[in-house]
């Protein structure tokens, strides 16, 4: 049985300028702004909220499926799943497109510009939820929009429970919108920001839009997430990563190890350590697809995580 990853899959272009934008960029010639970096370091990363996701969730040997369109220079990336033992029967090529792709440029404050071409991605309703076999688990992370309403639509009509993780496509939607979205959902997914956009575009607060789904989970970055299930709120703490690297796609990793606990029957504390856990190990290296870890290192980094949350209760107790 497989859990359906719906989302993009993206090439991520970084560079870095070894300097500041703000030495530059002069205030009063925005309007007539004409600049170039010089950007002697880059790096092309693969992404997108399906790629990371599935990376993530096949390190826990979760049999993920993805469901994405791509483009026709989408080879080296196949090469790479196909590498990884990825299913790639549900990802469409778009001959006349690109595949979805972000060009960031990062000075030495850390301060970014970001172009992004959306590219095959808006083509994402070319694919069917229909069309995927034995499939227990889904998510509808972001993508094209059209392609999101309709997964998420086929989902709900096949009886298949799904997480809705709107992301950075939320923009894309008003109030009534999303709530049909969550009214569908049996999970909401968003970190801390993206839930305050939430209850401004649809007016209800965390407490009532938890009252739509089974569960709502809301992460908070450093201070670990927040799980609104079974008429409670879960708290669950951050695992202490071995070092900070890069936040990139550590969302997206958390995510995986949430819908392996769910597709497993795990109950919401368990499922949010593994969530977290995943985060932890994530972070501790660049881009969202570079980490290694085996399925015994990952065990290891729960473990200890659970140890010493069960030391600082009782020392509070």
């Amino acid at each position: 049985m497989h859990i359906l990853i719906c989302g993009s899959l993206a090439f991520d272009t970084i560079m870095v300028f070894q300097d500041q934008f703000k030495n530059h960029i002069l205030p009063d010639k925005i309007h007539a702004l004409s600049v170039a970096f010089y950007v002697p370091e880059m790096r092309r990363e693969f992404g997108g909220t399906a790629g990371n996701i599935a990376y993530n969730l096949q390190l826990l040997d979760g049999k993920p499926l993805i469901m994405a369109t791509v483009g026709q220079d989408f080879g080296p990336y196949t090469q790479w799943l196909n590498q990884n033992n990825l299913n790639t029967a549900h990802i469409k090529q778009i001959n006349d497109s690109f595949t979805a792709q972000a060009f960031i440029t990062t000075d030495m404050d850390d301060n970014q510009i970001t172009a992004f071409h959306p590219g095959a991605m808006i083509e994402s309703h070319q694919n069917s939820v229909k069309n995927a076999n034995d499939v227990t688990l889904a998510i509808i992370a972001p993508d094209g929009r059209d392609g999101m309403f309709q997964h998420a639509r086929e989902c709900f009509e096949a009886g298949i429970p799904f997480m809705f993780d709107p992301g950075q496509g939320l923009p894309m939607f008003n109030g009534e919108e999303l709530l049909h979205f969550i009214e569908m959902a049996t999970y909401l997914a968003v970190n801390d920001y993206e839930s305050q956009i939430i209850q401004d575009k649809t007016g209800l607060n965390l407490e009532q839009l938890a009252s739509k789904v089974e569960a709502l989970i809301v992460t908070l970055g450093g201070n670990g997430s927040h799980i609104y299930a079974d008429g409670q709120r879960f708290e669950v703490p951050c695992v202490e990563a071995d070092k900070i690297v890069d936040p990139t796609g550590c969302g997206d990793a958390y995510r995986a190890g949430l819908l392996y606990g769910i597709a497993n029957g795990w109950d919401w504390p368990t499922c949010g350590r593994l969530a977290s856990t995943m985060g932890a190990i994530k972070i501790a290296s660049r881009g969202g697809q570079n980490h290694k870890p085996t399925r015994e290192e990952i065990e290891n980094v729960y473990t200890r995580a659970l140890v010493q949350q069960v030391a600082v209760e009782e020392k509070l107790a």
